[in-house]
């Protein structure tokens, strides 16, 4: 760390996501956001001026000459395999974005390289963080939604990409990690999916089932709007009660069984932090960077992004065989 204590940050990725890495280590006092690197020099140059860091147009360059604490990666979905490799191998602690990659092999890859330098290796699935999902994994915790019997996921907005299953791998993948994180492992998966529009599977429904017994439904979409209410739902019913999250942040209600009268959290006048959508961020900042000056593991290790990848590409296997598939869980969960 430097001499005043604050870890020195480098951020690889200048877009728009990027931006929100940028705006979260400029703003906190235990952070030297030393760098930025990007891949032009305009959109770079312009993003480092804005805060008050230096710009680099080459990874290997910037790792020379800044010497980060950490790195944290934000490129485009199908770019991360290899810069992310390069950082691994320098031997440098870092954050990565979701999906961690949109092939196994290379998944498997890229966790190997880390753990063989003991490395410090986070993924950002921020919707963990987000109040509602919080009140719901400690309803959950508290046995107030007794046995879990089914879940439900809905999340459908606009997307563009030309892999035929970016949605399942780069968006649903919150889905997965969601929905193992409140409910336990899947362990079976069933798939319908539609290339209605001639774009890839942008639409797809899974039936699951969960080691626990419980069992489950994802909807997911790039056919549909962010636009639309209730673009996000989550619906978790017990032999106890019920919990409905919806849109991530906006609302979380809980009704014990046969009750007509649910508690009701939704974020009051002044509350910003938990209504924002944007936070869920700030705080999994908050918790990582604790873990990371403590000499802690992450607390969403990138294994979790490797699991969802698994679990995505046992819903392709579903949907191209016609068939449920069984899905393991590794031995390092």
């Amino acid at each position: 760390m430097s001499k005043d204590k604050r870890i020195k940050v480098a951020l690889v990725g200048a877009g728009g996501w990027g931006m929100q890495h940028a705006r979260i280590f400029a703003a906190r006092p235990d952070i030297d956001f030393c760098a930025i690197v990007g891949r032009t020099p305009e959109k770079t140059k312009a993003r480092a001026e804005q805060f008050g860091t230096r710009y680099y147009l080459d990874i290997a360059e910037m790792l020379d000459e800044e010497r980060p604490d950490l790195v944290s990666m934000c490129l485009p979905n199908q770019g991360h395999f290899e810069p992310t490799l390069q950082v691994i191998r320098a031997g440098y602690p870092l954050l990565v974005e979701k999906p961690l990659v949109f092939d196994q092999q290379e998944a498997d890859i890229l966790l190997a390289e880390a753990q063989k330098r003991a490395l410090f290796f986070a993924i950002n699935f921020n919707h963990r963080y987000a109040k509602p999902i919080v009140m719901t994994r400690q309803a959950i915790e508290a046995g107030r939604l007794g046995e879990i019997i089914f879940a439900t996921w809905r999340f459908g907005g606009e997307g563009s990409s030309d892999h035929p299953h970016a949605n399942l791998i780069e968006t649903q993948c919150h889905a997965f990690d969601q929905l193992e994180y409140l409910c336990g492992p899947i362990d079976s998966v069933m798939a319908q999916m539609t290339d209605k529009t001639g774009k890839g599977f942008r639409t797809l429904v899974l039936a699951l089932r969960f080691a626990n017994g419980a069992v489950g439904s994802l909807v997911g979409s790039y056919d549909s709007s962010y636009a639309y209410p209730n673009t996000h739902l989550l619906e978790i019913n017990g032999t106890k009660g019920h919990v409905v999250v919806e849109d991530t942040v906006r609302r979380y209600s809980f009704q014990p069984v046969g009750n007509e009268v649910a508690e009701v959290w939704q974020a009051g006048y002044f509350n910003d932090i938990d209504r924002e959508f944007l936070h869920t961020f700030d705080k999994h900042m908050d918790v990582l960077f604790a873990a990371f000056r403590n000499g802690q593991p992450p607390p969403i290790h990138a294994r979790a992004g490797r699991r969802a990848l698994a679990l995505a590409y046992a819903a392709i296997e579903s949907h191209e065989t016609g068939r449920r598939v069984d899905v393991k869980m590794p031995d390092f969960f």
